[in-house]
């Protein structure tokens, strides 16, 4: 892997924790919203990541062990799912959104997992930008050798 390759890897975690990071924060804005009915209720969403791999140099034949030769070409984001867990269920009659047995429905929203999810977004988000500030000063040392 060359250095270069870098940026593309640590710009495509920078990328992915940023999907993350926003739907956290749609998550916790909605953590107090309020329903009559199970399906018009708001439910947490969580994005769903894959390792990108790239073939090492070479042909694919050439190694018993091919798949161990796969180099880390980034992640991606192959969606953002909705979390299946139950609503809260609330007997709230007095409540303008009750439905006609007097409950409300709240998201299935834990808004302390959610910042904790925060917190480790941001602290991958942060990795990832001093990652690429290493690899340009690194860069630019290389190309000072030469003088």
């Amino acid at each position: 892997m060359s250095l270069s390759s870098v940026f593309n890897i640590a710009g495509s975690g920078m990328s992915a924790q940023s999907t993350r990071l926003n739907t956290i924060s749609s998550n916790i804005a909605n953590a107090e919203t309020v329903s009559s009915s199970v399906d018009q209720t708001y439910r947490a969403r969580h994005p769903v990541f894959a390792t990108m791999l790239q073939q090492a140099n070479g042909s694919p034949n050439e190694s018993l062990f091919a798949e161990q030769e796969q180099a880390g070409a980034g992640v991606q984001v192959l969606g953002v799912v909705e979390d299946q867990s139950e609503l809260q269920a609330r007997y709230e009659p007095n409540h303008p959104a009750a439905n006609a047995e007097g409950y409300v429905y709240y998201p299935n929203v834990n808004v302390v997992e959610e910042m904790a999810d925060m917190i480790s977004a941001s602290r991958s988000f942060q990795t990832n930008a001093e990652l690429m500030n290493t690899a340009k000063t690194m860069l630019q040392k290389v190309l000072t050798l030469g003088q």
